[in-house]
């Protein structure tokens, strides 16, 4: 089956000449990243079977966040070291979603909105959360964005995984949620959401480029239970380290066309689409974000700042438990070997090959 790469390297030269003068540096770096990736483009090594004598070309990843090939092996190191810090509580997702009106002018300005829509978000669930009615107290709180849709439509939005309940404001009482699958009413939520955003879009310098009856429309936020929250991280994970459509799911590329399937959110059955490849390269690149723009957000009990705030909540719901405010971590020291890399093993004999060369990178951009 083809590959992301495949289609890029393909149709990709067409699609920069036709987008030019619009393309972002951040999307022609992501064509050049993707189709260099583990190609003699990025260098590598070469590796020779002692036994079969079956030589072997091992070439480097481009490291890029949107590449398909890259960082799947940080999905797990990403929940192990969320696990560690999962409280004894139950755990709800708030999910905020920007009206459709509101998405070309959101795509068009993304990291500045992008931001906008993470401080609108935080700002609402803690306003809320402040009121004793609910929780009285500081909320913990891991953000993350997300802008496609299964079929790789616009749809910019942001994921929270928060535990059920709050640190009052003298720093040492937790006070939990007063019923296991309820956390903040989601109309009031909607409601500050929308003025919050209506506030800091004004501050940006951006309000006058919403219609106005963006600020009379409902705006939609939801709050689901997720039990302990392990069940909620794995599924955030992929959003993180991967991106918007897997090579697995590319399932052919003919005549200009491109298939792949996606599986859908209202009746969970697998589903496929055609489009036209340059078509298709838009819908990827319009969630490339932009350069060292940050899509996972901690705020409140959870931002890294605060772990001795986490540590005494952890005392005071585990006060038999030993507390640690952060994962443990090997202690650094100028005798420390880096534990060696995996052998690579003959495809064809199994055999561990032996490293004969090293292939250097070509000059200039991939």
């Amino acid at each position: 089956m083809p590959e992301l790469a495949d289609i890029l390297r393909l149709h990709g030269p067409d699609y920069m000449a036709i987008y030019q003068d619009r393309l972002l540096p951040s999307h022609r770096r992501a064509i050049q990243d993707i189709c260099a990736c583990r190609t003699e483009t990025l260098g590598g090594h070469l590796y020779r079977c002692p036994q079969c004598h079956k030589e072997h070309y091992q070439y480097h990843s481009c490291k890029n966040r949107h590449c398909p090939k890259c960082q799947n092996d940080q999905v797990e190191r990403w929940i192990d070291q969320q696990r560690a810090l999962l409280l004894p509580v139950p755990y709800f997702m708030a999910t905020f979603t920007l009206p459709g009106s509101l998405r070309r002018l959101v795509r068009s300005n993304q990291k500045a909105l992008y931001h906008l829509l993470f401080q609108a978000s935080r700002q609402a669930l803690q306003k809320l959360a402040s009121d004793p009615k609910y929780i009285g107290g500081t909320l913990g709180m891991i953000g993350i964005l997300q802008s496609w849709t299964r079929d790789l439509r616009y749809h910019p939005h942001v994921h929270y995984l928060i535990p059920g309940g709050g640190l009052t404001l003298d720093g040492y009482t937790w006070r939990p949620a007063k019923y296991n699958n309820y956390l903040l009413p989601e109309k009031p939520l909607a409601r500050i959401f929308r003025a919050k955003f209506r506030d800091l879009l004004k501050k940006a310098g951006l309000f006058d480029l919403v219609p106005p009856q963006i600020w009379r429309q409902h705006w939609v936020v939801d709050i689901i239970p997720v039990g302990t929250g392990e069940a909620a991280l794995k599924y955030l994970a992929p959003y993180i380290f991967r991106t918007a459509i897997s090579n697995r799911n590319i399932l052919t590329l003919k005549d200009g066309l491109v298939t792949f399937r996606y599986r859908d959110s209202k009746t969970n059955t697998s589903r496929t689409t055609t489009l036209p490849a340059q078509q298709f390269i838009g819908r990827f690149l319009q969630h490339v974000l932009p350069r060292g723009f940050q899509k996972v957000r901690t705020y409140g009990l959870l931002h890294p700042k605060q772990r001795h705030l986490l540590a005494i909540v952890k005392e005071q719901l585990h006060p038999d438990d030993p507390v640690t405010a952060e994962p443990s971590r090997e202690p650094s020291s100028p005798h420390h070997i880096p534990p060696s890399p995996a052998p690579v093993l003959c495809p064809r004999c199994a055999c561990e090959m032996v490293h004969i060369a090293e292939i250097r990178r070509k000059r200039g951009p991939p």
